[in-house]
């Protein structure tokens, strides 16, 4: 744990006692076992976001990917009774497949990532209400498919959500990929510098494309989970601005928008910050509306920061390289240097 994340991690706790003071009821173990259920929902998708961004790139999709992938979802399921092992495999490759079509286009035809997933949140959110007609799907299903409701809104260790267990078990996992593998250290190497990364014999266009496959395999998973979170999909709602949370959970979590930063541990802080904050609006009472302003709040609150933290560095690194290249003295021990002449000085 660096002192970014041990930072964030004090944070955490410190806005946790403080909103525990002042409405005892966000200890309760009812309020914290929801709060753990809406870290795993976010949590998931915010850690695909995470590896985009530490690529340098940004994802918007995400949130329009959900009302695609959830009215086919739920259509699979009621409308043409498809076993829920195979509707469950069909989105999580609908998933991967959107998510390599964005990488196809960034990589290849060397598109922009903003305008890349721009253009998905757009067209993604059209074909989904066009699919439906502009019309909500919900269940009408039988006893087979409330076993995979079960798994995914449901608990099996202590009363600790299945959505919760499965965050961490994929923070484990991709903290393994990233932090100690050779894939990891070509997505930090590629975030920092794309075209130094591509002379130094790693293939970037290879690995930019895979960790927006990831992104949208994740995104497939977060589908099935809001899902039966929701027991119902509006294409026009169901999803909405959800690429947001992701992008303030990341860059809370200490990654970069510039690339080249981040780590898993602190994406799933972030997110687990971010649910504290809205915990924390609620028990205010401050409105619903203000929702967004609180993340932008958080989104600015953090670029701002970070900027800090970068600028501070580079002044450290300049210093250090300054204090490297000083003119040694080159007399004996015990002579002292002659005055400097005028013309010296000048």
């Amino acid at each position: 744990m660096n002192k970014k994340e041990l930072g964030l991690g004090l944070l955490l706790v410190v806005i946790s006692v403080i909103t525990g003071m002042i409405n005892p009821a966000f200890l309760s173990v009812v309020n914290l076992l929801n709060l753990a259920n809406l870290i795993g929902l976010f949590g998931v998708f915010a850690l695909g976001e995470g590896l985009v961004i530490i690529t340098g790139g940004i994802d918007l999709s995400l949130g329009s990917m959900f009302a695609l992938l959830g009215v086919v979802f739920v259509d699979l399921l009621t409308t043409y009774q498809v076993p829920w092992p195979l509707a469950l495999v069909a989105v999580l490759l609908g998933g991967l497949v959107l998510g390599a079509i964005q990488g196809v286009l960034i990589t290849r035809l060397k598109m922009q990532p903003f305008i890349v997933t721009l253009c998905g949140l757009l067209i993604y959110r059209g074909a989904a209400r066009y699919y439906t007609t502009d019309s909500t799907r919900g269940f009408g299903y039988g006893d087979e498919a409330a076993t995979l409701s079960n798994l995914a809104s449901g608990h099996v260790v202590a009363g600790i959500p299945n959505t919760f267990i499965l965050l961490i078990i994929l923070a484990l996992v991709l903290s393994v990929v990233l932090h100690r593998s050779v894939y990891g250290r070509w997505l930090y190497a590629v975030g920092k510098n794309e075209e130094a990364a591509r002379f130094s014999g790693i293939n970037t266009n290879m690995v930019i494309a895979t960790a927006y496959i990831i992104s949208g395999g994740l995104a497939g998973v977060a589908t099935v989970l809001f899902v039966f979170y929701t027991n119902s999909v509006s294409p026009s709602s169901f999803g909405n601005f959800y690429e947001l949370y992701a992008i303030a959970a990341a860059v809370l979590g200490g990654c970069s928008l510039r690339g080249g930063e981040g780590s898993i541990l602190g994406i799933v802080l972030g997110t687990a910050l971010l649910q504290v904050l809205q915990n924390l609006v609620n028990i205010l009472g401050i409105p619903n509306s203000l929702n967004f302003a609180v993340m932008g709040t958080v989104i600015l609150i953090g670029v701002l920061a970070d900027q800090q933290l970068q600028a501070r560095r580079k002044r450290k690194l300049a210093l250090a390289g300054l204090a490297r290249t000083a003119p040694r003295s080159t007399l004996p021990p015990g002579v002292e240097a002659l005055p400097a002449r005028t013309g010296d000085q000048a």
